[in-house]
């Protein structure tokens, strides 16, 4: 049984080459090939072994173990990809092919007791099995044609939709009208006591229903994560006019959801552990599953009846942007025509605190909580919590134009990198976020010109921000139209929910031509241009491209664009 399992995988490609070589006897051999089979006839003369169990056809075997010695697993694999089985395999009971295939052949091969079996070919025996000396040169039978998709023109991805869950609003229209009039959503905590934290502050959401968007018997047990995900979902296909009747006539087999989660169901799963102190037939049954980042996606599709892409990306605080832009790629690929994408997290509990506290990157500014987030200031000391969901619809431009939706803006693409440096602190000379600009600017085919606003990952960290500044100023410093601002400057960082917020921003921007103020801002920075952020108030700007970044812990790097629809 161990031989034959062994020797299984070996076997088909065996097979493979026996079926490639023996179909064109003429075909000319490598001179590794030749060389090879010069020493295989020497080691059989002086063994006189390889015959004995060759069963009669010498020939057709000595030129099969031949390429067993003397090619490359490229070789192998090129040429597994299209084969026609020779004459002597369709008579694969012939003593010819059972001289090399048949029981003996394997044994000569795999190192069965019951045949004659010298040092050398042991060690070759070995050789195979460990996958160190095992090289298959297979030559097909004819020219492998491969079947192309037609050249097409590439499909357009617009923002039909948008829906949010936040510090300052529930609805796009609020949230951006709160963010332009320069409101903070930044309070003391009231979830639960957190009087001996040092920081007891977050950008918390204070009232929030789910009635209407989720049945209570699930709105019961899932993590708020998911509350706001379903929320925000579904309040962004409400804005993106899918009524009953639309959604009747889409198909469903083309429409996806890509929400991610950064922390996932936090809540659930340390209620999950508290109640398995007691006993485990406390445990509420949805625990691993609620928990899990993916489920909120799967259960909005489920409600839907959404059958296309459907999961969940977990980069960090960089979540969303990774989601929008795979969801997108989904559409330009015409994999789907409609998408609900972006980001979801509430991790504002004590595990929750206190872990970001243990990292040492919270503002502890507490006496002041409007005050605490202040993006690019001197006196800045760490980024203030948020929690919240914030999802776009995406569409394909005919898709959407063909139903009549309302299109907010159009999606350009973008990009990804990594530091590779370090787990929390950005790379010292931004390398990283100056390649992931770049390669978003190359992707969507916009000039750095062409881009007049950026929403800024800024989360208000020492280090962060004057990164994430200079790595602009690199990229962008020479033009005098750019504005850049941060959205969390008023409701702190939500996260992996960050991006789909900033993104659902980006878009009023483009929409309302109006850019939020960056509050707080009292001392810039040394080396930080004020002229380059927007002020404290709202200013007016005519955008052409916009850019949005999000960063993540493990030096995850994202920037996707946005521009008007034209």
């Amino acid at each position: 049984m161990a031989a034959s399992s062994m020797a299984s995988p070996l076997c088909t490609w065996l097979v493979a080459a026996c079926m490639s070589l023996d179909c064109e006897t003429d075909r000319s051999r490598s001179p590794y090939s030749l060389q090879s089979s010069r020493k295989m006839s020497r080691w059989s003369r002086r063994r006189k072994v390889v015959s004995k169990c060759a069963g009669g056809s010498s020939e057709s075997n000595r030129g099969a173990i031949s390429s067993f010695y003397g090619s490359s697993i490229q070789g192998l694999m090129s040429s597994c990809l299209a084969f026609e089985p020779c004459d002597e395999f369709n008579s694969s009971k012939s003593p010819s092919s059972l001289g090399f295939f048949g029981d003996n052949g394997f044994s000569l091969l795999f190192g069965s007791n019951n045949r004659y079996i010298n040092r050398r070919q042991r060690r070759v025996n070995r050789a195979v099995q460990s996958g160190k000396a095992m090289a298959v040169a297979l030559q097909p039978a004819q020219e492998i044609t491969t079947t192309r998709k037609p050249s097409i023109k590439q499909r357009r991805v617009v923002v039909t939709g948008m829906g949010v869950v936040t510090p300052l609003g529930h609805d796009p229209e609020t949230f951006y009208n709160n963010l332009l009039d320069g409101v903070s959503g930044i309070s003391e905590i009231e979830t639960f006591d957190c009087a001996e934290y040092p920081t007891r502050i977050a950008g918390e959401i204070k009232s929030f229903s789910s009635d209407g968007w989720v049945a209570p018997k699930l709105s019961k047990r899932m993590d708020k994560f998911m509350l706001y995900l379903l929320t925000a979902g579904k309040k962004a296909l409400v804005d993106g006019g899918i009524t009953d009747d639309v959604m009747d006539e889409l198909n469903k087999e083309k429409c996806g959801v890509l929400i991610g989660s950064a922390m996932g169901g936090m809540k659930v799963f340390n209620d999950a552990i508290e109640a398995l102190r007691i006993s485990y037939k406390k445990m509420n049954p949805f625990c691993v599953p609620f928990a899990t980042t993916n489920m909120g996606s799967a259960m909005l599709a489920m409600d839907l009846g959404w059958m296309g892409p459907n999961y969940s990306i977990s980069t960090a605080c960089a979540t969303s942007n990774f989601c929008i832009l795979n969801a997108a790629n989904h559409i330009i690929r015409g994999e789907a025509d409609v998408m609900l994408c972006g980001g979801s997290d509430a991790a504002i509990i004590p595990i929750g605190l206190g872990g970001f506290v243990a990292c040492k990157a919270l503002s502890q500014r507490n006496g002041d909580p409007a005050k605490a987030s202040r993006p690019w200031d001197a006196n800045r000391d760490g980024f203030v919590m948020g929690e919240g969901a914030g999802v776009l619809l995406l569409e394909e431009l005919e898709h959407a134009k063909k139903r009549g939706a309302n299109i907010y803006a159009e999606f350009l693409g973008g990009s990804f990198s990594c530091d590779a440096y370090h787990v929390t602190e950005p790379r010292p000379d931004g390398v990283g976020v100056i390649l992931c600009i770049e390669k978003a600017l190359a992707q969507s085919g916009v000039s750095k010109e062409d881009v007049n606003y950026i929403n800024a990952h800024a989360t208000s960290t020492p280090a962060g921000d004057l990164k994430e500044y200079q790595a602009l100023a690199h990229c962008f410093g020479q033009n005098p139209e750019l504005k850049v601002n941060s959205t969390k400057s008023m409701i702190g960082h939500l996260l992996g929910a960050a991006g789909g917020v900033e993104a659902v921003a980006t878009v009023q921007a483009i929409r309302t031509g109006w850019v939020h103020p960056n509050i707080n801002l009292d001392n810039p920075d040394e080396g930080v241009d004020p002229g380059l952020l927007v002020g404290p108030k709202k200013e007016r700007l005519d955008i052409k491209a916009a850019l949005s970044n999000s960063f993540g812990f493990g030096g995850h790097n994202s920037s996707i664009i946005f521009a008007p629809y034209k």
